[in-house]
């Protein structure tokens, strides 16, 4: 009986493990997939941004990713894309290069900034236009003198403690702050 139980155990020990493994195996193959689906996320706009408006839906229709897509998720896109076309070629230009850093960005990266976008877009207008203003500033100095400037009286008279936090985690990142009359990222 002893010898039953221990196999029976021993195979219920192996499932596990197999079950285990394919789980782990399912789990990196959508990693993959949704890795491939994000990879150049702006290619698509790069390759069809110069097509008449109409050609650019039937393009963005007959794509097989984006049929794949929720309805929900699809009129998103619907919509980004026609706010896209909307721009001037530099806009398109800056949301782009955008796009291309925030794909290099690590997971941990990405949430970051996805927490400072929450937290600069719950400040008033006018103090998020000033967050901007000095992030702007900030991105073209070197990182020693972005913190003696982030700590300076004039940035301590000029924003909040949690702004000036706000500052130092946004300069850190790798991401291009938005151009003038832009929104931060949608993500």
């Amino acid at each position: 009986m002893a010898g039953a139980v221990s196999l029976s155990l021993a195979g219920v020990s192996a499932t596990a493990a197999q079950n285990t493994r394919q789980a782990e195996r399912r789990a990196q193959e959508q990693a993959r997939r949704e890795e491939q689906q994000q990879h150049h996320a702006g290619e698509w706009l790069r390759q069809h941004r110069n097509m008449p408006p109409e050609q650019q839906r039937k393009a963005l229709e007959s794509d097989s990713r984006f049929r794949n897509l929720p309805p929900p998720q699809q009129q998103r896109l619907r919509n980004q894309l026609e706010r896209f076309r909307q721009m001037t070629p530099e806009q398109q230009d800056r949301v782009l290069g955008r796009m291309e850093t925030w794909e290099h960005l690590t997971p941990e990266q990405k949430n970051q900034a996805r927490q400072l976008h929450s937290q600069w877009q719950q400040l008033p207008p006018e103090r998020r236009q000033a967050v901007l203003n000095a992030l702007q500033s900030l991105r073209a100095m070197p990182p020693d003198a972005r913190q003696r400037a982030i700590e300076s009286p004039d940035f301590k008279n000029r924003f909040s403690p949690e702004e000036r936090n706000m500052l130092d985690n946004a300069s850190r990142l790798p991401l291009s702050p938005p151009g003038p009359n832009e929104q931060g990222p949608e993500e």
